[in-house]
């Protein structure tokens, strides 16, 4: 019995935005489980998921049409979806609210808003009752500095449809959560234009250091297995701490 314990071995999965960063160690960490993955994202990376062993569907997730068909694709690749994460996102460079430039916010949400939103119209209409959906917020959900406010719109606004969709798939058993990680050790922490919060994670953070994307992929594939059916509608954090409070290592230095 042990060895079934939270597995998702034969399970049907896409994952958004799976070519890169929490994506990609997520697509790898379900290939491990034995679950058949389906990685989409804007870059071409069929080469990548051929190498991988798993199948490819170039989509935008600011395309409804291209979500729509990743799940129709996807279905009919594998069968009925099983787990489906809306983990596709970006981050712009810092702007305070003063300085707010409309166009920059639309190509934020279109990505990290609608993004979502569209996987959680189309996924459920392709996937099995009793399934998992798992949205990528933030713990920018919480809260996070000036300057980030675009970010921490768009993650509350996860959030906020990961509520929704749980209250509304729940009569069909289908769970719906989301992680909230802090600063992940990938690429897009080091995007240029956002290096506040690089520069200062390791000493805020109680654990002292960024969180790796496989701890992320770890929870992900936590919430996508079958002895968590009675967890919906959550936002979980993946911090290192920082959602209760400031490091010790922060607090001796402001002391000094």
């Amino acid at each position: 019995m042990g060895q079934d314990m939270f597995s998702i071995k034969e399970k049907v999965v896409v994952i958004t935005g799976g070519g890169s960063g929490l994506g990609l160690a997520t697509v790898k960490r379900f290939l491990a489980a034995g679950a058949k993955v389906v990685m989409a994202d804007i870059q071409d990376h069929s080469r990548r998921a051929e190498e991988l062993g798993c199948h490819f569907v170039k989509t935008d997730v600011t395309k409804e049409a291209d979500v729509e068909r990743l799940m129709k694709e996807a279905s009919e690749h594998h069968g009925p979806l099983d787990i489906l994460i809306n983990n596709a996102g970006i981050i712009m460079p810092e702007q305070l609210l003063a300085d707010a430039k409309v166009e920059d916010y639309e190509k934020l949400y279109k990505v990290n808003v609608f993004g979502v939103l569209f996987g959680l119209k189309h996924g459920p209409r392709y996937m099995k009752d009793g399934g998992a959906i798992i949205n990528t917020a933030s713990n920018s959900a919480n809260g996070d500095f000036a300057g980030y406010g675009a970010y921490i719109s768009s993650k509350t606004a996860v959030v906020g449809l990961t509520k929704a969709a749980a209250i509304e798939l729940a009569p069909r058993g289908i769970r719906v959560n989301c992680i909230c990680p802090n600063t992940i050790d990938t690429p897009m922490a080091y995007a240029e234009g956002c290096e506040t919060e690089l520069n200062i994670v390791k000493t805020i953070t109680p654990l002292g250091r960024m969180c790796q994307a496989e701890e992320a992929a770890a929870l992900f594939h936590f919430l996508a297995a079958d002895d968590c059916r009675y967890i919906t509608g959550e936002d979980i954090y993946i911090d290192g701490g920082l959602k209760a409070g400031p490091s010790i290592q922060m607090v001796e230095q402001l002391l000094k």
